[in-house]
């Protein structure tokens, strides 16, 4: 494993997605278990307890059940918003120890004819588990800062 990096991205997702092949999949994984309504999926991604994070609540979540009903529910939600399709853009990633990373992920919406139609934006902390794969620990969801996010 690598030393602890911190890496901001200002070029471009692709380029994120290159230097952080396993963020990248951690991203592309969760966005399709949101997408397709597999809260299952979603919530194994996830190591117990979790801790979700807005401007208008604190969860924190201490069974796997709890999180599979909050994510199967995903789905529903961004059909109602007309999202139909996501994909996270990682923005940033600042490895705090060779198992912990601090992920500022984009989010762009698309309604039905692929437009993108809005954004929302998470900080996550990540940790790689004993059998090595990446496991998301505290999600904080924002709205960008400033234009510099954009």
């Amino acid at each position: 494993m690598s030393q602890p990096t911190s890496a901001l991205v200002t070029s471009s997702t692709l380029t994120a997605a290159r230097e952080e092949p396993d963020v990248q999949e951690f991203l592309d994984r969760l966005a399709w278990a949101l997408t397709s309504g597999n809260g299952k999926a979603a919530s194994g991604l996830w190591a117990i307890p979790a801790v979700l994070i807005n401007d208008d609540a604190v969860q924190t979540v201490m069974d796997r059940s709890e999180l599979e009903r909050v994510f199967s529910d995903a789905r529903r939600h961004y059909a109602e918003r007309g999202i139909i399709d996501t994909h996270g853009e990682i923005q940033r990633v600042e490895w705090l120890t060779d198992r912990i990373a601090l992920v500022d992920v984009r989010w762009p919406h698309f309604n039905s004819k692929g437009n993108e139609s809005g954004e929302e934006w998470s900080t996550y902390t990540l940790r790689r588990d004993d059998h090595d794969m990446l496991r998301l620990h505290v999600a904080v969801t924002r709205e960008p800062r400033d234009a510099s996010d954009r």
